[in-house]
């Protein structure tokens, strides 16, 4: 399993980058594994507002449906078009793909994720 470090990183197996009050959120490579093969990405609409632990977005592989949770509260302000026609970048590229970037409400719910180690223990336990 990759990680990433200076990454938050959710339960759910979302990564959280920030810049500014900007987070970019994207699947883990544990996540990628796990679904295998990517078909399809249902991406937010933008200028939806989300609050930490909704669903943002639906991922589809050849195994499977899965939904995303937005680990932070915040509006949609970009949207990676990207993986309309290239969903599987997400499998190529987990941390260089991001699926959509959110201004966040409250920076403090960053405090709710795991930095890279304690999110290695924590799929370490899962397996």
């Amino acid at each position: 399993m990759v990680t990433v470090g200076g990454l938050y990183y959710s339960k759910d197996h979302e990564w959280v980058k920030v810049d500014g009050k900007k987070a970019l959120i994207g699947i883990t490579d544990y996540a990628q594994n796990a679904l295998g093969e990517i078909v399809y990405v249902e991406l937010p609409d933008m200028g939806t507002e989300y609050k930490a632990g909704d669903v943002f977005c639906v991922i589809e592989s050849v195994k499977a449906a899965a939904d995303s949770f937005t680990p932070v509260s915040g509006k949609v302000v970009e949207v990676n078009e990207e993986l309309e026609d290239s969903p599987q970048l997400l499998n190529e590229g987990p941390y260089d793909n991001w699926i959509v970037a959110i201004e966040m409400d409250d920076s403090s719910e960053l405090e709710n994720l795991m930095d890279e180690q304690a999110y290695k223990m924590f799929c370490e336990k899962e397996e």
